[in-house]
C-alpha cells in the first residue's frame, strides 16, 4: 500500500475538503475540517483496502500564533495488515475547542481523549466520561498550552555564573 493510493482513495471520497498533504519522513499527513474527523476515521476504518483499524495516538498541539486555528488535534492511525501509518490533523479555535469523540469507533480513544482534554482543554463531544485523568480535578488551566513562560527569567539561580560559565 502506498501513500499515493491512500491519498487517491481519500480524495475520491472527500474531494478537496482534505488539504495540506505532506509526507514528512514518509508518513502521509493531511488536514481534515473539524466537523469531519469522525467521517474520515470511519472511512479509513471501514474501507476494505485501507483497513486503518488501530488508533495509535490522539494528542493536541497548541499553535498560539495561528489565530482561529490555535488548537490542532492530531490522530495517528495504523493499518496493521500492511504496516502503514498515517496522521491527520483537525484545527479548532482555542476559545471553542470542540471535536467529535472517536470512542464509538475506537475504544482506546477513551483515555487518549481524556489525556488530551486534561492537558490541552480539547472538548471531545460525545465522550462518555470526559474528565481529568492525570492532573488534579480542581486544576483551572491546561498545562500543555503555550500560555505561560517556560521559566521565570528573573530567577538568579539560573544565571550562567552560578554554573561556572
Amino acid at each position: 500500500m502506498t501513500n499515493e493510493l491512500i491519498r487517491s482513495k481519500l480524495t475520491e471520497k472527500f474531494g478537496e475538503q482534505l488539504i495540506g498533504w505532506e509526507e514528512p519522513y514518509g508518513m502521509l499527513t493531511f488536514e481534515v475540517p473539524t466537523e469531519m474527523n469522525l467521517k474520515v476515521l470511519q472511512f479509513l476504518f471501514d474501507d476494505p483496502e485501507l483497513k486503518f483499524q488501530f488508533l495509535t495516538d490522539i494528542t493536541a498541539v497548541h499553535y498560539p500564533d495561528n489565530k482561529g486555528k490555535e488548537m490542532a488535534v492530531v490522530y495517528h492511525v495504523h493499518n496493521l495488515v500492511d504496516n502503514v501509518r498515517i496522521r491527520f490533523k483537525v484545527f479548532t479555535d482555542i476559545n471553542k475547542p470542540d471535536v467529535f469523540s472517536a470512542t464509538a469507533l475506537y475504544s482506546g480513544a477513551n483515555w487518549m481523549e481524556r489525556e488530551t482534554y486534561d492537558f490541552f482543554g480539547v472538548n471531545f463531544i460525545g465522550h462518555p466520561n470526559l474528565k481529568r485523568i492525570l492532573n488534579v480535578d480542581d486544576m483551572e488551566y491546561f498545562p500543555m498550552r503555550k500560555e505561560f513562560p517556560l521559566e521565570d527569567q528573573t530567577r538568579r539561580d539560573k544565571d550562567d555564573e552560578m554554573f561556572g560559565r
